[in-house]
């Protein structure tokens, strides 16, 4: 078995995806064309282009200004089944995916209506396409206490079914400005039984990830590349095998890495690091989560155990029931000798 056929038979686990970031062009094509006068492109040749981004906080308002264009319920569910669908394409079997309630909040949606539509969706996802679906609320960082309340009040009050944990996004370096606000929203959410699982390390320095640790009560951490500076840092994610969410071509696309090549990630394993592979926001950075494992293998050397171990990684840093988990487990394990 070739390496890319090892890929594409490989079930794999989606930890680190965002629901607007998910949207394929065409769904983003749509949906600007149905809310005009957007600052969206409404052809594909300019959707493009408008995906090619300068920096971090460029991408940021390109990703603001989609998310703006997700104006009702049913745009919700749409994005929700078309992440399922190609997942399913890749042999995606299950993803934790990241909703960021305070941006319905911001164009008018109930949160009743959001939850449904989430319900609605999960459902589907599993009827229709054989991927099941968990939701993880995060906090947009750049957006201060509000957001932290609004997001806190809906995952205690009109949570969806499948709502397993919470988050924090955007720009890190804004968030000391409101640190207190997230912290308590964090410990709500903990005392509420939702698992903590914040961005951090992204674009910004090990003081970030610490505070995720130390004020979050983080159980896993998006991202998470730059803690290689602080080997402090390191010693303690190697001790407590703190799962990293990784996404490689995330990071050079918003320029956190110059190239592949530069990734971070052959390190992070070499130094026993817990690490799962991500695509973050496939369609805005023309990747997949299938193609995150090739470029693992073709571009930063990682052979077919190395590529089956993050496959375990993500299954058992995942909220899948222990039964899910094994059974999972179990076709990996059948799957590697043949590679």
């Amino acid at each position: 078995m070739t390496i890319d056929a090892f890929i594409d038979a490989l079930p794999k686990v989606e930890l680190h995806v965002h629901l607007v970031g998910s949207a394929s062009v065409e769904t983003v094509l749509e949906l600007s064309r149905r809310h005009p006068g957007s600052e969206v492109p409404t052809s594909e040749e300019e959707l493009r282009r408008f995906y090619t981004f300068v920096d971090f906080p460029h991408f940021a308002r390109v990703y603001q200004a989609v998310n703006a264009l997700v104006r009702d319920p049913e745009d919700v569910a749409t994005l929700v089944l078309g992440l399922a669908r190609d997942l399913a394409g890749q042999g995606g079997r299950y993803a934790e995916l990241q909703v960021t309630p305070y941006a319905h909040h911001m164009v008018g949606m109930p949160m009743r209506e959001v939850t449904q539509a989430l319900d609605l969706a999960a459902r589907r996802s599993l009827a229709d396409h054989g991927v099941e679906m968990a939701y993880i609320f995060d906090i947009p960082g750049e957006y201060g206490e509000e957001a932290a309340r609004i997001t806190v009040e809906h995952a205690l009050q009109e949570p969806p079914a499948a709502l397993v944990g919470f988050g924090i996004g955007g720009i890190e370096q804004e968030r000391p400005k409101y640190r207190d606000a997230y912290r308590d929203a964090f410990t709500a959410a903990r005392a509420a039984g939702l698992h903590s699982v914040p961005h951090g390390g992204e674009m910004s320095g090990p003081e970030t990830m610490w505070e995720v640790i130390e004020g979050y009560g983080a159980e896993r951490i998006g991202h998470g590349i730059n803690c290689l500076s602080d080997p402090r840092l390191v010693a303690h994610l190697r001790e407590t095998q703190l799962p990293l969410d990784v996404c490689p071509t995330s990071n050079v696309r918003t320029g956190q890495v110059p190239d592949l090549a530069a990734h971070p990630l052959p390190r992070m394993l070499e130094e026993g690091l817990y690490v799962t592979l991500n695509s973050d926001d496939p369609p805005m950075f023309a990747t997949t989560l299938a193609g995150e494992y090739r470029a693992a293998a073709h571009v930063l050397g990682l052979g077919a155990a190395e590529l089956a171990q993050l496959a375990r990684n993500a299954v058992n840093a995942s909220y899948l029931t222990t039964d899910r988990k094994q059974s999972l487990l179990k076709e990996i394990d059948t799957l590697a000798p043949l590679a």
